[in-house]
């Protein structure tokens, strides 16, 4: 099983190739996808026409879904951001500490795209799903 983050989902549905969006295509056929609130909610929140809402909602509810926040990961999250900090590293998004510290802790790979993420990986043992990131 793979979390895949929203960026790599917004290429899928804009129709681009790349590593990323071949990864996540092979794996929904796999069965292999799963999403987060978090993602579910910035994937859902960016479409503007009502017919692709729908239609981008039902496909996503398909999907293997997860809760990803809650009081215990609300400190897992600090923690590893001030971690990332103490390093001299910033990172721009909460949702990115969310996401990356939701997929640590679960030890489910993440498909990603956002750079943000690489210090996860170098420093907090984040797991990618593409290796050649």
């Amino acid at each position: 099983m793979i979390l895949v983050d929203t960026s790599v989902w917004i290429d899928y549905f804009n129709g681009l190739v790349n590593p990323q969006t071949d990864l996540l295509d092979a794996s929904i056929v796999e069965g292999s996808v799963a999403i987060g609130d978090l993602i579910f909610l910035e994937i859902l929140q960016g479409i503007r026409n009502d017919k692709d809402y729908r239609k981008t909602k039902q496909s996503l509810l398909t999907l293997d879904q997860y809760e990803m926040f809650g009081k215990e990961m609300a400190e897992k999250c600090a923690d590893n951001y001030r971690s990332l900090r103490k390093k001299g590293i910033t990172i721009r998004k909460t949702a990115d500490v969310i996401i990356a510290t939701f997929c640590i802790e679960s030890r489910l790979p993440l498909l990603f795209l956002d750079r943000d993420f690489i210090p996860f990986i170098d420093h907090l043992g984040l797991e990618p799903a593409l290796r050649e990131i």
